[in-house]
């Protein structure tokens, strides 16, 4: 290598990528345009390998031979070369074998069946977001609203003109906005070769998916969501990885990425690598590849799939077919510490930014920082809600009333962790059916009962997730290969939904009783709670004094009730705001079109109480004025 090249290979980055320090590595490894030499530099980390070239249309798909430099890694120089020209690396590994591998930092690759990464030059999108993600980056995410919308990219719509990320960002920051989402939670779009796998079996860590463009065009997607206020968040996937042979697996002939002991490098229900996260510069690979959509893309969060799978040793294998941690036990002591590592550099890097862990065990300390021996994510996706709701709407009516602890046991731990209730793609898929048609009884009845449903998520404690189309009353389960049925607006049961859904979204994001004291019992009182028979309950949500309170009453069973009763913490009156009943949501119209007066008569620990009309199958939210401030204003007026 001549003096001029060497002087432009950053030996402190590869320290830092090779002691798991770097967050940027982005900036060394992979296809980058050096200005001064007019050349594009390639670096790739293949410590064992016998001998790297380059390949790509550049020169025919022949070879140009890479220089092996301290550090582990191979290096080249090109000045032949455009973007848009395809390339990979030929590894001769350990094992003898010479095999053509994608570029692991690839910041654009091909999709599909068809693998080659992409010269990219870094772009030259300019943004537009500085006022979105200034006003982010001073919010308190505790005390914010946050509604997601969850959505697969290639199945939500086809845009007029084409399915691409500029389209797809216009159209769904129109229909975020209308509907009243915080968030688009997007499903993987880290570039990913199996269409079927929806995004989970990632090949390339630092590139956007190019089915729908290029990675301008991503920021684009980005760009305009944040100006329409919309934040957005990726399903980002570090549990595991595809044994696809251009992939990680064996990269330099040897276990590199994955784990170096055989039985613990593969995942034994989802044939994919484990990622050998006792390694400085998996680390190091995995956060600067979090840190690059923070970064470069200006996402606002990541969800991180399958944390149980990290955090186990034994997760999904039989009794005993696991090597224990050095204490003896199941937990992977180095994932778990790979975490910490990842919670703590993406909070401390990017003010506002949230990090939310899709984890379906009692594992403790989740969402608790690092220095009282927390994991340190923001959130925690709440699967115990979902499961238990859901099983508890399936049920007839009749068998509600024993099983009522289904409804009101979340609460029994739902200030143990930062929640998300979450009612996700994974509910909607392989036979589970989509979310109305869990709801027992007639067409009527499951709407009546999946808006009584939503009306219980969004007044519960806990940040807020729906899947696309279950907005609408989506009636087949979600298939990723075809658009939703956006048809079925034109009947009126389904525009009705989507109509409830806005308000709900409307009173969730407008009134502080529903977001600011969601993590302590402080935010939470029960009203009526052990109305099993009737399988009704009542609760309070208190956003600081009880003068702007919101109470929440749920009927899931198809009988009105005339003269529900709950308890009032004073004398006051409750007005109502909003009521799934109502008729232009498609229910009967059944409600309290008057303030009703609390009454000086003690129910349970209550010392008021207040009796209200509560329809069948249906959720009906009041405003809470006590007598004190009826009187305040009074005198002003």
């Amino acid at each position: 290598m001549d003096q001029r090249h060497a002087a432009f290979v950053p030996y402190d980055d590869i320290y830092l990528f090779n002691t798991g320090n770097a967050q940027k590595a982005w900036l060394c490894f992979g296809c980058r345009w050096i200005d001064e030499l007019g050349a594009f530099r390639f670096i790739v980390w293949a410590p064992n390998a016998r001998q790297v070239s380059l390949s790509g249309d550049f020169n025919g798909w022949g070879e140009q031979p890479m220089e092996w430099v301290e550090g582990g890694v191979w290096v080249c120089f090109l000045e032949n070369a455009s973007v848009g020209q395809r390339y990979k690396y030929k590894v001769t590994g350990a094992d003898g074998r010479t095999i053509l591998k994608s570029d692991p930092f690839a910041a654009w690759s091909q999709s599909g069946q068809e693998n080659a990464s992409i010269i990219w030059d870094g772009g030259h999108y300019k943004w537009r977001d500085g006022a979105f993600l200034q006003k982010r980056s001073g919010q308190n995410f505790l005390t914010a609203p946050m509604s997601m919308y969850e959505v697969h990219l290639g199945s939500w719509k086809t845009p007029a003109d084409g399915l691409n990320y500029r389209s797809l960002g216009r159209e769904l920051a129109a229909y975020c906005s209308e509907m009243g989402y915080t968030h688009v939670e997007l499903m993987p779009v880290t570039e990913y070769p199996f269409d079927g796998s929806w995004g989970y079996q990632v090949t390339g860590y630092y590139a956007p998916t190019s089915r729908y463009g290029n990675p301008d065009d991503f920021r684009a997607f980005v760009d305009t969501l944040h100006r329409a206020g919309i934040g957005v968040i990726m399903d980002w996937v570090p549990a595991h990885f595809p044994r696809d042979e251009h992939g990680l697996r064996l990269f330099d002939g040897t276990p590199l990425f994955e784990c170096k002991e055989k039985r613990m490098a593969e995942h034994p229900e989802w044939g994919t690598m484990i990622f050998d996260y006792a390694s400085s510069q998996v680390q190091s690979f995995l956060i600067s590849s979090a840190c690059l959509f923070f970064e470069e893309y200006h996402i606002d969060g990541i969800r991180v799939d399958a944390v149980s799978s990290m955090l186990y040793l034994d997760y999904g294998r039989r009794n005993g077919d696991f090597t224990p941690n050095r204490e003896g036990g199941n937990i992977n002591l180095d994932a778990l510490d790979f975490l910490r590592k990842l919670n703590q550099t993406v909070l401390t890097n990017y003010p506002g930014a949230v990090t939310i862990a899709e984890e379906s065990t009692a594992f403790p300390l989740i969402t608790a920082p690092p220095s009282v021996g927390g994991v340190g994510f923001s959130l925690k996706w709440d699967m115990g809600f979902m499961h238990d709701t859901i099983d508890y709407m399936s049920l007839d009516p009749y068998f509600r009333s024993f099983n009522h602890n289904k409804l009101t046991f979340s609460m029994m731990y739902a200030f143990s962790e930062n929640y998300v209730l979450a009612y996700s793609h994974d509910e909607v898929v392989h036979g589970k059916c989509s979310m109305i048609n869990k709801m027992s009884g007639d067409y009527d009845q499951k709407f009546a009962s999946v808006r009584a449903l939503y009306g219980y998520q969004f007044a519960h404690p806990g940040k807020k997730l729906t899947f696309m189309g279950s907005e609408f009353g989506q009636f087949i389960e979600w298939n990723w290969q075809q658009p939703l049925d956006w048809m079925l607006l034109q009947y009126p049961r389904h525009s009705e939904m989507q109509a409830y859904m806005k308000e709900l979204n409307h009173l969730y994001t407008t009134r502080h009783a529903l977001q600011l004291q969601e993590h302590s019992w402080d935010g939470f009182r029960w009203l009526n709670v052990d109305d099993a028979q009737r399988s009704s309950i009542a609760f309070m949500r208190i956003p600081g004094d009880e003068e702007n309170s919101i109470i929440c009453v749920c009927n899931f069973t198809p009988n009105d009730n005339d003269s529900f009763v709950f308890g009032l913490p004073g004398d006051g009156y409750v007005k109502e705001i909003l009521n799934s009943d109502d008729l232009r949501f498609g229910g009967k119209g059944m409600g309290n079109p008057r303030a009703i007066r609390a009454r000086h008569t003690p129910f349970v620990e209550h010392p008021w109480s207040v009796s209200v009309r509560l329809p069948g199958l249906s959720a009906v939210f009041f405003e809470f004025r006590p007598r004190a401030h009826q009187k305040k204003r009074s005198k002003k007026a």
